[in-house]
Formats: C-alpha cells, structure tokens, sequence
C-alpha cells in the first residue's frame, strides 16, 4: 500500500511539473488569437476598451454586444500591434453577442469547431485586455482559475436582468473586471471553452459573478452572422408590440421626424419643466442604449418606452458629441 500512495504521489507531481512547464507555451499559442478593441466610451464607467477573439484566418473576431460598439470605428489591435478598423457584421442581443470583420488573411484563430466543453473542478485560463492593460503589443492579462460549476445564468446590469439566461461557466477567478468583456476562457491546453461575460450581479445576492458563456451556445449564432444568413432576433426588433402606455413624450423628448425605417434616435427638442429637462438632455443628442438595449431607430426607442413598467427606472445612454452620458427616469404609476 505504501508502495502505491508513493508511486501515485510521484505521478501527481510530475503531472504538475509537466503543466506548470507547458503552460507558458499555451499561453504564447493563445495570446495571438485574441484582439483589443478600442471604441465608444468614456464616461459614467462605461470603458471605451474591450477585448474580442478571432474565429477565421480571414478576420472575423467574436466579442460582446456592447456600447464600445456605437462608434462610426471600432480599432482592432492585434497582438503584434497592428491596427486595422473593425466592420460590425451582427448582432445578437439575445446572447450578448457581436461579429466584428477586419480587413486581414492568414490570422492565427480559433476553430469553433474544435470547442470543448469540461465539468466542475477544471483548471482553466481566462484571457482579456482587463483594465486596458495593453493598447499595442503588450501581452493580455492571463488570470489562472477554476471551474467552479455549470449552470443557468440568473443575473442583472444595475436593475435590469439580462437577456441571456442560458448556461455558463462560474470560476473561482476574478474573470469579469472593466475591459475583460469579450475575452476568452480556455482549457488549461490552450482549447476554447466559452467568452467572458460583461459585468454582472447575480439577481440573488447582488455580488459580482465571473462568468463565460460557453462556445457551443453561441456557435449557431456566430456561423450565421459570418455566413450572411443570420436572422435578427434582438427584443428591440421584435413583431410582437405591446401596447404602449408611455411614449418619450411623456418624459419632455420630442425626437427628430421618424422619415425612414431607421431613423436614428436623436433628440430635437426638449420641453421645458419637463423630465428630461431636469436631467438636462438637450437638442442634438442621440439615444444609443435604453434598459441595456441598443437603440438602431426611433421605432425601437418607441417600443423600450412603450414596455417601461410603472414605478420602475428607465435607463438611457446619450451620445453626447464624442462623450457617453447616462441619465435615468423614474418610470410614474399611472
């Protein structure tokens, strides 16, 4: 028996010596395969930096659907420094997902269909420009964890929950901090396992979750939006109107003429002693989030409003020349 636990304790440690050894050469294989990105931001916490991962030789980098994406330009910045701007091909609000193209062959990438999948108790890495740690060459943050379960989703950004409310891993890292969004977590071999998620508090105990998403809930999506065959399913497009009980006008918003399907959101006219006046919009400002959903056009702005329950808050980011500004409304009983 001695003989056995001695042997097994041999074996233990020279695994680990093995992965501590290996583990550098993973993360040198990995870090070419994600990207910062560099985009809106800028005020009330709302970083202009992220972080995305390349799924084809060809360019196409998967991120989180995010604000940092309401910029006439999006910057890629690979790891070698290069530069390019980024084209947003899609979006799916539902998974809080993102395509973005650049202009580039021969990329070193990720195969989705190379994806694993792994249970509680998995050491794993998560890779992301947290903190905006590099902005050319600079290697990624790599922070070491564990997965800690697999489960459904049940969180919330401020008072609103989450669109998505599918599977996640949980790690016992801090994986999920400012700029990490978008990133990638992978098997301590270096194979993709899920996308880091934006930060988020569980509904339950209002602390901070460090989550991903996992690959396989999301490939369809991603498959399509490359392919050209992706159909939109954001809430904000939905057919399915509810019957409006307040229109922007009830909070002093008169918007520019509604001439075309997707008009963009911006203010004409507030009206005076009115709430928006006292949160102090003004003329020219252009509405690009409400409740946490980018707004394409006025129709969609109409239908956030219209969905607004009473004695809630209704949330609103402004774009505001190159600034991001966000005000808040109490939402009245009627």
């Amino acid at each position: 028996m001695k003989h056995l636990c001695w042997i097994l304790m041999c074996y233990l440690i020279s695994t680990s010596m093995l992965q501590a050894e290996s583990i550098p050469n993973v993360i040198d294989g990995v870090q070419p395969k994600v990207v910062k990105l560099f985009g809106a931001g800028g005020l009330k916490n709302l970083a202009g930096y992220g972080s995305g991962f390349l799924v084809s030789a060809d360019g196409h980098i998967v991120t989180v659907w995010s604000h940092l994406l309401d910029s006439d330009v999006v910057t890629v910045v690979l790891s070698d420094g290069q530069r390019f701007y980024g084209e947003v091909l899609g979006t799916d609000s539902r998974l809080d997902l993102a395509i973005i193209k650049i202009d580039s062959q021969n990329l070193p990438h990720f195969d989705l269909k190379q994806a694993v999948s792994v249970g509680p108790g998995a050491r794993v890495l998560a890779f992301s420009n947290m903190f905006k740690v590099a902005t050319g060459d600079e290697p990624l943050t790599v922070v070491h964890g564990v997965v800690s379960s697999k489960t459904e989703l049940s969180a919330k950004r401020g008072r609103y929950k989450v669109p998505y409310s599918g599977p996640v891993y949980l790690t016992d890292a801090i994986t999920n901090n400012s700029g990490a969004a978008g990133g990638v977590l992978t098997t301590y071999d270096g194979k993709l396992l899920a996308m880091l998620g934006r930060e988020l508090q569980s509904e339950e105990s209002n602390t901070w979750i460090n989550y991903a998403m996992p690959i396989p809930e999301l490939q369809g999506a991603i498959e399509d939006i490359i392919a050209g065959k992706f159909t939109r399913r954001d809430p904000l497009t939905s057919t399915n109107k509810p019957e409006a009980m307040f229109s922007t006008l009830d909070f002093g918003i008169v918007l520019v003429p509604n001439v075309v399907f997707r008009t963009p959101a911006y203010i004409e006219a507030i009206q005076d002693d009115s709430p928006a006046a006292k949160q102090g919009l003004k003329p020219d400002d252009l509405i690009v989030f409400a409740n946490g959903e980018l707004v394409n056009s006025i129709q969609n702005l109409e239908q956030v409003f219209a969905q607004a329950i009473p004695g809630d808050d209704l949330q609103l980011i402004i774009r505001r020349n190159e600034e991001l500004i966000t005000v808040t409304f109490p939402i009245p009983r009627k």
